[in-house]
């Protein structure tokens, strides 16, 4: 099921918020919340509903057991026993097939990897697991003694697809106590409606010309084809898998329960280091909490916790060598940056720092979208005309022409317009008003325009469910 189904918005949230709002006590409460959400995972791929409920009693039970064991070599044991389980379990089902792939690749071999599928969520609900036992161990939080209240957490359908990694610390108040108001309704419904229109109407289309744009083959694409088809399929990844937060955050708050912001217009950044701070934000500080400061070896070692924290962004991603090619070359203008200094980094003219972030963004997002290696060169070559392809060709032009409107709604709705026009609102009464009411025109205007074209459309999941 899919955030973006007409069987999800009329039919599963209808139910649910129904089954949810008619109970009054917290304890019914999150009995529907873990019902429907079971639901919801098995309605994904029934398989591996029952990995997903064991992997959630083995973390639980770990998490009891560091609490009871306190400080010392037991606690420490088990904390590794944990982590090993949960990245051992991601490691099997998600590299399983790179790792036999690139063994036959090395020694001529013919093996054949296991047919054993990927969970859905799995990469999410990993790094979810890992902070809470950290957490616990590091006594920045009490571990979870309810169970069903646990597996409600791991397996809530807002995050279960595709984030945000919601931190047990963030959200463990409102698991046993919260309300819901009709404002929390109301603003929840809002930025679901939001994040389909980024997802439906901006990112779906994005992907048809972005697909247009570099053609079947992307050795035969010009260079222009190449540089505007990966500056496109950037505004792609945006919208799509920002378009997914926002839906993600907007289900949480009409539940009750606060989910932190994955995305914060990363495209006004000046540097590399402040995209990724707006950019999947809870990824990133994942990385940061617990492995960037995290002593290695005994001791803080800086540019191998570096190359660590972009290795991993990288292959988290995705059981392919672009990936990390990708992840390892942000980490490698994070590197640069860091060694110029922000005094350095200050001085640099504000103009050539936006021409430098999004040329590194370009080719970047360029890197992540070509998982076979023969394209990825082939695309990488393009940029600088290697291919033999020409700089420019007509039907460049003609798709951009014939999508134009799309390109400035893209790259208007990349910044904070909306933001921008809520606060001059909020100036004067009458502005207030007046926003309120061109929002609610506005969101039911776009939420009808969603349904009507979900209607003869096949099925596009959210392109980080992939991951």
């Amino acid at each position: 099921m899919n955030f973006s189904d007409l069987l999800f918005l009329y039919a599963f949230l209808p139910l649910c918020l129904g089954a949810y709002f008619i109970s009054k006590n917290i304890r019914w409460r999150n009995g529907v919340l873990l019902v429907f959400s079971l639901i919801f995972y098995a309605w994904g791929d029934i398989r591996f509903l029952p990995l997903l409920v064991c992997v959630a009693l083995v973390n639980y039970c770990a998490a009891l057991l560091l609490r009871r064991f306190g400080e010392g070599k037991r606690s420490t044991a088990v904390l590794a026993v944990g982590i090993v389980f949960d990245l051992g379990l991601l490691g099997v089902f998600k590299y399983t097939g790179f790792l036999f792939e690139n063994i036959n690749g090395l020694f001529g071999t013919s093996l054949e990897a296991p047919e054993l599928g990927l969970p859905l969520g799995i990469s999410f609900y990993t790094f979810r697991l890992i902070s809470y036992l950290l957490d616990v161990h590091w006594e920045k939080t009490e571990p979870e003694r309810n169970f069903g209240r646990f597996l409600m957490y791991v397996s809530l359908f807002p995050s279960t697809v595709a984030g945000p990694i919601v931190r047990y610390a963030d959200v463990r108040e409102s698991l046993t106590e919260r309300t819901a108001t009709l404002h929390d309704v109301g603003e929840g419904a809002s930025r679901i409606i939001c994040g389909l229109a980024k997802k439906v109407i901006i990112a779906d289309s994005l992907a048809k010309l972005t697909a247009s744009l570099f053609g079947t083959d992307v050795a035969a694409a010009s260079v222009a084809a190449c540089w505007i088809g990966a500056a496109v399929y950037a505004l792609q990844m945006y919208f799509d898998f920002s378009g997914y937060s926002d839906m993600a955050v907007g289900l949480a708050r009409m539940f009750g329960i606060p989910y932190p912001e994955n995305f914060n217009y990363p495209f006004l950044c000046k540097t590399i280091a402040e995209f990724w701070q707006r950019w999947h934000m809870t990824l990133g500080s994942f990385f940061r909490d617990y492995l960037l400061y995290v002593p290695i070896f005994g001791s803080q070692r800086k540019y191998l916790a570096l190359f660590l924290v972009w290795f991993s962004t990288g292959i988290w991603h995705g059981a392919a060598w672009n990936y990390v090619i990708w992840g390892l070359f942000f980490g490698a203008f994070i590197l640069l940056e860091t060694l110029l200094g922000k005094k350095r980094m200050k001085k640099i003219p504000v103009p050539v720092k936006h021409i430098y972030t999004k040329l590194v963004l370009i080719i970047g997002f360029g890197i992540f979208r070509f998982e076979k290696t023969d394209e990825l060169f082939a695309f990488l070559r393009g940029l600088v005309g290697a291919n033999g392809a020409p700089f420019w060709e007509e039907t460049v032009l003609h798709s951009l022409a014939n999508n134009c409107f799309l390109l400035a709604a893209a790259l208007l709705f990349s910044f904070p317009v909306i933001r921008f026009i809520k606060e001059k609102a909020e100036n004067s009464p009458i502005g207030v008003i007046a926003y309120g009411g061109a929002r609610l025109v506005f969101s039911v205007l776009i939420l009808l325009i969603v349904s009507i074209m979900l209607v003869n459309s096949t099925a596009n999941p959210f392109l980080y469910a992939n991951f």
